[in-house]
């Protein structure tokens, strides 16, 4: 704390004296500084490469450190013809990009799609990232597709029907979506999506040229019957669907839906993407297996990612199927970028098969079980004109339904305002929504900044 104390004290120094001075003007030496501050070097050195690193100064090694020039606004290239040349901007950008802001300092957050530092594992992830290193063969080549263990690991977590050969390892699960869909789709054509549906979906299936039909989901999941018509209206040969814990609603595809969906995709003679990305994140019970154990001639394309029960940082998929649908998975991968970093897939494989893994799911079923209540209460006691929430039974998100005509983007501006983020529901639909929600997020705060960030949009909602 004192270190940060003095280098603040010389970040200060050192922003007024350039503030004052022209620039190329020379300033006082580390040991002068140093003496002045009562700071040791490596503070006064800390705080001259913080200011240098946003421009304010000009370090040159063996003659001092110098107030650096402004940028020159009059010579300043033309750029505007790259607007011309590259065309529209892509659907889905800016909703990407709101999704994943860091939240401004000490405002709360209700929308996240991560953990909160609090509940990441970050001790046994450093220490497993520590001795992967150490280990000279994790920094050589691998296989293109990843580990052979790491992808056995994959493969037999995801219930057996899979091995390992049909496994590719993505870095994150996004990267994965990007690749399924060039790979099992061309341009023009039509997927199917739930409706709402992850965003992030949305974006990459758009981005890779595919017309996005939505088939509605209620608190069961995909309707079957929606879904059959849909197929049989657009010839749809892929179908993306997260049956556990859905993200943004929270629905899990009840068992009888389970048997009658698969149905219709086999009728069809179509794909059905799992994205099976909580897993882990069940609070009141264990899951369901997925879908993929109970298909023996390839039809459901697996994804699973430890991106979401562990740590942001850890930019670990996998992505598997069988046949040629594997092969060309696997092709696109080595397209992509080659292949994923050895020391973090040797990180993953020693976290998840160690004692730590287990540990810290139980841990994390028992917080954001929690966290999960204490922003329920919170919704029944500031805001209770409004319908609960169905009660999340896994995952990290409550969709909570506004009042008719309300503006879900209106609501989240004044949210914002107040300092305190929510996500609207209008950009998790690939049409028009049917009813205003906002997606409200439990794993991201604790529980009495839950309360106090509900009550902050109880708040808005009045004004």
């Amino acid at each position: 704390m004192n270190d940060d104390n003095a280098t603040l004290r010389v970040i200060q120094d050192l922003r007024a004296l350039a503030a004052r001075s022209a620039a190329g003007t020379r300033l006082p030496t580390v040991r002068e500084l140093t003496a002045r501050h009562r700071a040791s070097p490596i503070t006064v050195s800390r705080a001259i490469r913080a200011l240098a690193a946003e421009g304010l100064l000009d370090t040159q090694p063996g003659r001092g450190t110098y107030v650096a020039a402004p940028p020159d606004s009059a010579g300043r290239p033309d750029l505007s013809w790259q607007s011309i040349a590259l065309g529209p901007r892509p659907a889905g950008e800016d909703a990407m990009q709101a999704l994943l802001a860091i939240p401004r300092p000490g405002a709360i957050p209700l929308s996240s799609g991560y953990l909160d530092a609090d509940l990441q594992p970050a001790a046994a992830l450093g220490s497993a990232l520590a001795r992967a290193a150490r280990h000279p063969a994790s920094w050589q080549r691998g296989p293109v597709e990843g580990r052979e263990d790491l992808r056995a690991w994959f493969a037999r977590t995801a219930g057996g029907s899979m091995r390992a050969e049909d496994v590719v390892i993505c870095p994150g699960g996004q990267p994965a979506l990007s690749t399924a869909f060039r790979a099992l789709a061309a341009p023009g054509d039509a997927v199917l999506v739930e409706s709402p549906t992850y965003l992030g979906a949305l974006a990459a299936a758009q981005a890779a040229g595919l017309r996005v039909v939505p088939v509605p989901a209620d608190a069961e999941g995909v309707r079957p019957d929606l879904l059959a018509a849909a197929l049989r209206r657009t010839g749809a040969r892929l179908f993306y669907c997260q049956p556990l814990f859905a993200n943004p609603h929270g629905a899990t595809l009840a068992p009888a839906r389970r048997a009658a969906v698969m149905a219709e995709i086999r009728a069809a003679g179509a794909f059905l993407l799992e994205d099976d990305y909580a897993r882990d994140l069940s609070i009141d019970a264990d899951p369901p297996p997925p879908l993929v154990t109970g298909d023996p001639d390839g039809h459901v394309v697996y994804l699973r990612s430890l991106t979401k029960s562990a740590a942001p940082g850890l930019r670990v998929a996998a992505i598997g199927a069988r046949g040629v649908a594997g092969a060309r998975l696997r092709a696109a991968r080595v397209l992509d970028d080659f292949f994923v970093a050895g020391p973090l897939q040797q990180a993953a494989l020693d976290f998840v098969t160690s004692p730590a893994w287990p540990r810290h799911l139980r841990t994390l079923r028992s917080q954001l079980r929690a966290r999960r209540d204490a922003l329920l209460d919170a919704i029944r006691r500031h805001l209770p004109a409004l319908p609960p929430p169905a009660v999340p039974r896994g995952g990290f998100h409550a969709w909570l339904r506004l009042p008719d005509g309300a503006d879900d983007v209106a609501v989240t501006t004044a949210a914002a305002a107040r300092q305190v983020v929510v996500f609207p529901g209008r950009p998790w639909y690939a049409a028009e929504p049917d009813a205003p929600h906002l997606r409200l997020t439990f794993a991201a705060a604790p529980p009495d900044q839950l309360d106090e960030g509900v009550r902050r949009l109880a708040q808005a909602l009045r004004d």
